[in-house]
């Protein structure tokens, strides 16, 4: 089984979370399961100074912050395939929304992404905020996912046409007919430790519902 990892960026605040991506990726290798990482080759949405919680002005590559996350293996959003993977896994943060969309959109690159992993009949996992993608993307269809229970942004996926259900950290929402694993990690989490036994159960249940 070889898994797609989408990033985007590096730093909660302005790119992937980075526990929550290194979660995925530890617990994919333990499963024995392959993966690779992708991200767009564009700039960020903004940057923001982590110590500072500041905006700062200068500009950083998705691509070469993710590339930090992934030890620089990884490759451009554009190379993606969805021939060659199972399944398909999108770490939070709040990149996964700024630098994922543009004008409230979902980038036209990651909407295809999960429209052909989705009509492809592969797995499909996505940790903290970044379901609401899915739910851009997919609501129509009627799907289930989860954010945790932050009220405001399950109203926002409910109007997609999707179903929110509330979740625990630890814990994950599987939505078996369409093939959807999500769990709330840091919308939750108040350690690592949640994020990473939500983050489990989220890779587990890829893995059998790519079987």
């Amino acid at each position: 089984m070889k898994i797609a990892v989408i990033l985007s960026g590096c730093g909660m605040m302005d790119g992937s979370e980075i526990h929550e991506a290194v979660c995925t990726l530890l617990n994919l290798d333990k499963h024995g399961i392959e993966y690779q990482c992708f991200a767009p080759d564009i700039q960020q949405a903004k940057v923001i100074n982590h110590l500072s919680r500041q905006t700062q002005n200068s500009s950083r590559n998705i691509l070469e912050e993710a590339a930090r996350i992934a030890r620089g293996n990884i490759k451009d959003l554009k190379d993606f395939h969805t021939i060659d993977f199972d399944g398909v896994i999108f770490p939070g943060g709040s990149g996964a929304v700024a630098n994922l969309t543009e004008d409230g959109r979902v980038l036209p690159a990651v909407a295809q992404i999960i429209t052909d992993c989705f009509e492809s009949k592969m797995p499909i996992g996505a940790i903290c905020i970044a379901p609401t993608l899915i739910a851009q993307v997919l609501g129509h269809n009627g799907i289930t996912i989860t954010i945790g229970n932050d009220a405001r942004v399950a109203a926002a996926i409910e109007q997609t046409g999707a179903h929110h259900q509330n979740c625990s950290a630890d814990d994950v929402i599987i939505d078996k007919q369409n093939l959807i694993a999500t769990t709330p990690a840091y919308m939750l989490a108040k350690s690592i430790k949640e994020v990473d036994t939500g983050v489990s159960k989220l890779v587990q249940a890829i893995a059998k519902l790519g079987r």
